[in-house]
């Protein structure tokens, strides 16, 4: 190993005792400058509430207390005995067994009645309806190959020749159509343009042109001297409610609602660190008082209690059980014995007598007869290694 190689290579390393590694400074966060008021007010306000605090918490974890007992002795068998116990009788031993009856009622009256119309009746008529179906389908497929073959006959024989000679006379007269379309369209779109576009033209640009350019200048000198007007009236306004309104406001906000906020912002955050710090040492308060009436009580009435039950109660529950209910016991299980013992003989007396009435009346049973075999049996078999075989038996 390159210890046993090396043993005092790293023990032997220089140290500058001079130079120390430089330790981590662990940044500390700047700590709020607090003021005077704050400082004056932090003590009476923590002794005021503390003294109004450790009743309440002294209350508050006694009617904890309270109702955690109520809950464990009263509450919860209460409520188990009134909800859970009800329903669980009502389920195990109404719905459970009405179901089962239902459901057998149900398969006795609706599955084996429509299992048994589904197989005799049911199947049978589809097969036969499959079958109709078959033969019906065959005709119709045959009768529907000869209409097509019929039809094709029609098409091609008649209806071919024809279609061609009234497609011939259609693209006649849609040619001619066609040509008198033409004509009537140039017509109409010379005389559209020249009575309709021509003179819509020349109003539009010597008369409803200028007209709008006119207007549309009187239009925009309107709106300048109409926002102009909205202009002054406005920057008015803005300054008589700067002036009356915004200025005073800012200054009751800036020199008195702000000065008195941070006044009463740091007596709230000091009531409130004082109910917390109250809270807490009135918690440790209840917690020895609860401590010392636990203590209190256990020496007044548990410890006696279990001294009585382990000194007392104990040795005279054993004498009573070794004394009293263990023999009782040994004696209810040999009368238990003795009665098991004397029905199992009845049964067996009336079981008797009942073979031997039986006897009476029919007689004995016809034992079967032995039949005739062709091997030996038991130890008359054959062997090959003894010596009853026919070779070598005497």
């Amino acid at each position: 190993m390159d210890l046993e190689k090396h043993p005092r290579e790293d023990l032997e390393a220089p140290v500058d005792l001079g130079e120390r590694p430089a330790e981590p400074q662990a940044r500390r966060e700047p700590e709020a400058v607090e003021g005077c008021l704050a400082v004056a007010i932090r003590i009476p306000v923590r002794i005021i509430v503390l003294v109004l605090v450790v009743p309440v918490r002294m209350l508050w974890d006694a009617l904890v207390v309270t109702g955690r007992f109520l809950n464990d002795a009263l509450l919860r068998p209460l409520g188990r005995a009134v909800f859970v116990w009800p329903f669980v009788g009502l389920w195990r031993y109404v719905v459970v067994p009405v179901g089962k009856a239902l459901g057998w009622l149900g398969n006795v009256l609706l599955v084996v009645p429509l299992v048994w119309l589904y197989r005799c009746v049911l199947t049978p008529v589809g097969h036969a309806l499959a079958w109709v179906a078959q033969g019906v389908g065959a005709a119709l497929a045959w009768l529907a190959r000869g209409v097509g073959a019929a039809l094709g006959w029609v098409y091609a024989q008649l209806l071919t020749p024809v279609g061609h000679a009234v497609a011939w006379v259609l693209r006649g007269l849609g040619a001619g159509l066609a040509a008198l379309g033409i004509g009537v369209w140039t017509a109409v779109a010379w005389l559209a343009r020249y009575l309709v576009v021509v003179p819509a033209v020349w109003l539009y640009t010597w008369l409803l042109a200028p007209v709008g350019r006119a207007a549309a200048w009187c239009g925009k000198g309107l709106v300048w001297l109409v926002s102009t007007i909205v202009t002054g009236i406005g920057m008015a306004l803005y300054w008589i409610a700067r002036i009356l309104l915004v200025l005073p406001a800012l200054a009751l906000w800036r020199w008195i609602l702000t000065p008195a906020g941070r006044v009463l912002a740091v007596i709230g955050r000091e009531v409130w660190d004082a109910l917390g710090h109250a809270w807490r040492v009135a918690g440790h308060i209840s917690l020895t008082v609860g401590r010392f009436l636990g203590t209190v009580l256990r020496w007044i009435f548990v410890e006696p209690v279990r001294w009585v039950y382990r000194s007392v109660l104990t040795p005279v529950g054993h004498v009573v059980r070794d004394t009293v209910l263990r023999p009782a016991a040994e004696a209810a299980r040999s009368v238990g014995r003795a009665t098991r013992q004397a029905l199992a003989a009845a049964r067996e007396s009336v079981r008797q007598a009942r073979a031997d009435f039986r006897r009476m009346l029919f007689g004995e049973p016809r034992q079967p007869q032995p039949v005739g075999r062709r091997e030996p049996s038991g130890r008359e078999a054959r062997t090959l290694g003894s010596s009853t075989t026919a070779l070598t038996k005497d």
